[in-house]
């Protein structure tokens, strides 16, 4: 009997320790505050997986035009991806700026993960595809950190796309997990390893089967990877571990001044994003 009560004690401290994880993982809902302003937006609401819709806003070009879904990072939204608007829009691209559930004024769901965060891209790309002002074979994504990885991911997984940006994407997740548990102040032994396994069997995924380091070799379309030279949250030398493990020469990098959420040092090199997108586009 005494055993019984110790796996039960035992049973019921890691289900306390689960609730706990799930909670301090959660991603911070953070609502938009602003709009396009200045383009020809318009609001969406469109469906993705288990019923849930998302938010974004849909910037037409004109004419049937190449379009771009563009995702946010972990704790973001539509609006913060702004800066990356009209400078696009401007050489010619409809644009879908879009927040994952769980982030801005999309529906929520059990939990967000980057998995998650690919089915909302490849439900985003299924939307634009369907508009009389896209062009449906000249489409692309671009995706910052989380976003990033998950746009590698989905890319991996599609032979219709014709370009991805990856913006300051990590190399591996284990790795940026370490990194904040340690932040924590959190040993990897016991209580990391823990949180590691779990995390992995509630999202449904091994970390090795959606890091963009392995996932990037899978991807068949041209790929552009930016990443800030300072950038303290995913060190530089994660982009160009993932540049290492292409396996076309189709994958770019773009290392530029600037930290991990700081687009004003990526839209000063617009022109050799947009340039990027030109050539992939297969624009004339």
């Amino acid at each position: 009997m005494s055993v019984l009560w110790g796996l039960l004690a035992l049973a019921g401290l890691l289900g306390g320790a689960n609730v706990a994880i799930r909670r301090g993982l959660a991603a911070p809902r953070v609502v938009e505050a602003g709009s396009p302003q200045g383009l020809p937006w318009r609001e969406v609401r469109l469906p993705t997986v288990n019923g849930k819709r998302l938010f974004g806003w849909f910037i037409p070009a004109g004419g049937r035009a190449p379009a771009l879904v563009v995702m946010h990072g972990w704790g973001g939204n539509a609006e913060m991806m702004l800066p990356l608007a009209a400078p696009l829009h401007d050489r010619g691209y409809a644009l879908l700026l879009v927040d994952a559930r769980c982030h801005g004024q999309s529906d929520g769901d059990t939990f967000a993960s980057l998995p998650r965060f690919a089915e909302d891209i490849d439900a985003a790309l299924a939307w634009l595809a369907g508009q009389p002002e896209v062009d449906a074979a000249r489409l692309g994504v671009i995706g910052h950190s989380v976003g990033a990885g998950a746009a590698l991911l989905a890319a991996s997984r599609r032979r219709d796309l014709r370009a991805v940006v990856s913006l300051a994407a990590f190399a591996h997740p284990a790795g940026m997990m370490r990194r904040w548990l340690a932040s924590k102040r959190i040993p990897h032994w016991p209580l990391g390893a823990y949180i590691l396994a779990y995390v992995q069997r509630v999202i449904g995924y091994r970390f090795d089967d959606i890091a963009p380091c392995h996932t990037i070799a899978r991807v068949t379309c041209p790929v552009l990877l930016v990443h800030g030279l300072d950038d303290d949250t995913v060190p530089v030398d994660e982009a160009r571990q993932i540049h290492a493990a292409r396996s076309s020469d189709a994958v770019e990098l773009l290392l530029v001044p600037g930290s991990h959420d700081d687009y004003g040092d990526v839209t000063r090199h617009l022109a050799q994003l947009g340039d990027f997108l030109d050539r992939s586009m297969a624009r004339g």
